[in-house]
C-alpha cells in the first residue's frame, strides 16, 4: 500500500482543505466546460452561452426556471464524510451546482445534492416562480437522478417516458454516431421482433429497424410481453433497461479502444514545472493504479453484458424464454449498476482526449492540474471497482 507522512493523505494524494477540493472541482468542471458535457457532466451553463439566441433553446428549455437552465448537474461519487447527508446509502448521486457567473465557473457557486437532507429547503429558498414550476423542475430533477449516467443518448431517451421535450441543443448525439449505434442494435431488435410476432408479419425487422430510439418500443412489442407473461410496468422499466444494455454494449466496444489511448497517455505523461517528492510520489502511485482499475472495469462491465448476451441467446437461438423473461425484471438493477461504470468511463476518455486536444502546453499539464485530475479519475474508479482485485504499491 502507499506510504504514508504528514503531507500524503491515506489515498496518497495530497491533502486539500475542504475550501481548497471545492476550488478543485471548480476548476475541473471550467476545464469540463470547454468540452460542453460528459456523461458525468450535463453543463447547461455552456448551453446557455451557445445557444441563448436559439428559437428552440427558448421555446423548449430544459428546466422552466431561467436559473436552472445556467446550473451544471453532476453525478458525483458520495464521500465518506457526505454518506450521511442522505437516508440510504448511496455510492453515486447527482449534484445540482448552481454557478456565481455562468460565463466563468472558476468564481464558484451554491450547490446541493438531489435528495439530500435539506435539499426541499435549499429550493425553496433559491428559487422564485410558480409552485408547478418549481415541482416541475424538482421532478425533472428526480428523474435525472434516477438514472446512472447523463450520457445524452439516456437522458433523452428516458425523461421522454414522462413527457419532457427538451430542445436538441441540449442533448446533442452526432448523426454519425446514431447511425453507427442503430446498425449495431438492428441485428438484435429484428431477431427480437420476429420472436416477438412468430414470423407472422414477415417485413416486422425491417418496419422496427430503427425502434431502439423510439421510448414507445415497449408498446409497439406488446406481443411479447404477453408471452413472457410480465406487467406493463415491469414489461416497460424491462424494455428501457434492455435498450440501455444495447447502447451500452455499442459505447463499450468504443471505449475500449479509447481507453487505451487514455493509459497510454497516463503511462507517458510528463508534466511541466517543479514537481515536490510527495507530489511526484502521488502521481507514481496513482497512475499506475488507476490504469489498473480502468481495465479491471472494463472487465466487470464486460461479465455484466454478458449476462444479456446469455439471456438474449437463450431466447433467440433455443427458443427459451426464461433467462430473458428473468432479465427484463432483474434489467432496471443490472442497468444502473452498469450505467455507473459506464459513466465513469466514458468520463474519464472524453476529460483526458479534451484535456490533451488543447496544443503542445495540453500535453504536459502542471503538477497541480495532472494531480488533481488523476484524483478525480482516481476517485471515480474507485466506486467502481473492487480496490482488493487491483494491483497496489
Amino acid at each position: 500500500m502507499p506510504r504514508t507522512n504528514a503531507n500524503i493523505s491515506p489515498a496518497g494524494r495530497p491533502r486539500q482543505s475542504p475550501s481548497g477540493r471545492i476550488r478543485c472541482e471548480f476548476r475541473n468542471l471550467a476545464h469540463a466546460g470547454g468540452n460542453g458535457s460528459t456523461s458525468r457532466i450535463l453543463n447547461l451553463a455552456r448551453i446557455a452561452l451557445e445557444s441563448t439566441d436559439s428559437k428552440e433553446y427558448r421555446e423548449q428549455p430544459f428546466f422552466r426556471h431561467s436559473q436552472m437552465n445556467k446550473s451544471v448537474i453532476v453525478k458525483h461519487t458520495v464521500r465518506a464524510n457526505e454518506r450521511d447527508l442522505f437516508d440510504r446509502d448511496r455510492r453515486t448521486v447527482t449534484k445540482l451546482i448552481l454557478p456565481f457567473d455562468s460565463r466563468d465557473l472558476k468564481l464558484g457557486g451554491s450547490s446541493v445534492f438531489v435528495g439530500q437532507r435539506g435539499y426541499s429547503d435549499f429550493c425553496s429558498q433559491f428559487f422564485s416562480g410558480s409552485d408547478e414550476a418549481i415541482a416541475a423542475d424538482k421532478q425533472l430533477l428526480a428523474h435525472l437522478d434516477d438514472i446512472p449516467s447523463l450520457d445524452p443518448f439516456l437522458v433523452r431517451e428516458y425523461v421522454a417516458r414522462f413527457g419532457y421535450k427538451p430542445a436538441p441543443c441540449y442533448l446533442k448525439i452526432a448523426p454519425d454516431d446514431v447511425a453507427n449505434m442503430v446498425e449495431f442494435a438492428n441485428d438484435e431488435i429484428s431477431k427480437l421482433v420476429r420472436i416477438a410476432f412468430k414470423n407472422e408479419i414477415v417485413d416486422a425487422s425491417v418496419r422496427f429497424a430503427s425502434r431502439i430510439l423510439s421510448h414507445d418500443l415497449d408498446k409497439e412489442l406488446d406481443p411479447l410481453k404477453v408471452s413472457l407473461k410480465l406487467s406493463d410496468h415491469e414489461f416497460s422499466d424491462g424494455i428501457f433497461s434492455w435498450r440501455g444494455f444495447l447502447y451500452f454494449k455499442w459505447r463499450h466496444l468504443q471505449l475500449q479502444q479509447d481507453l487505451i489511448t487514455v493509459t497510454k497517455g497516463l503511462t507517458e505523461h510528463r508534466s511541466r514545472g517543479f514537481i515536490d517528492p510527495a507530489q511526484a510520489d502521488y502521481m507514481s502511485t496513482t497512475r499506475m493504479r488507476m490504469i489498473d482499475k480502468i481495465f479491471a472495469a472494463l472487465t466487470d462491465i464486460g461479465k455484466t453484458l454478458a449476462v444479456y448476451d446469455h439471456a438474449y441467446d437463450a431466447l433467440i437461438r433455443r427458443e427459451d424464454p426464461t433467462f430473458f423473461r428473468q432479465f427484463l425484471l432483474d434489467g432496471p438493477i443490472m442497468f444502473y449498476e452498469l450505467g455507473e461504470g459506464m459513466a465513469v468511463l466514458d468520463h474519464i476518455s472524453s476529460f483526458w482526449n479534451y484535456r490533451m486536444s488543447g496544443g503542445r502546453s495540453a500535453l504536459h499539464l502542471d503538477p497541480q492540474d495532472f494531480a488533481d485530475l488523476l484524483a478525480d479519475f482516481d476517485e471515480s474508479l474507485s466506486s467502481i471497482v473492487n480496490e482488493d482485485a487491483v494491483w497496489t504499491v
